[in-house]
């Protein structure tokens, strides 16, 4: 009975504990992969210089083109493939929307 009675301790603790780091993960999860636009949880998952300079480089206006694209990026933390389309690779670089109603990102 002595064994028994030390052993429900040990096991409340360690469902506990299990439960603790179950919700730290998800925390951290959500952290690392999610940005809420407008917000300012921000992620940055990758190198958005490198990736706009691929996206406007077929641009007219190459600057204008790099500048929108930097601030979409580091807000979503992705850019859609190619130099045009591809919006449905990156929802949240294809929600976002000027004060006109227009697309923000190239």
């Amino acid at each position: 009975m002595m064994a028994s009675s030390s052993v429900k301790p040990a096991v409340a603790l360690f469902l506990v504990l299990s439960v603790l780091l179950q919700l730290a993960g998800a925390i951290h999860a959500e952290a690392t992969t999610t940005a809420a636009v407008g917000g300012s949880q921000l992620v940055q998952n990758l190198n958005c210089g490198g990736a706009c300079v691929a996206r406007c480089r077929l641009s007219k206006r190459p600057n204008l083109c790099k500048r929108a694209c930097g601030t979409c990026c580091y807000r979503c933390g992705c850019v859609p493939t190619g130099t045009s389309g591809n919006l449905d690779s990156c929802p949240c670089y294809a929600s976002l929307k000027t004060h006109g109603g227009r697309r923000k990102c190239p």
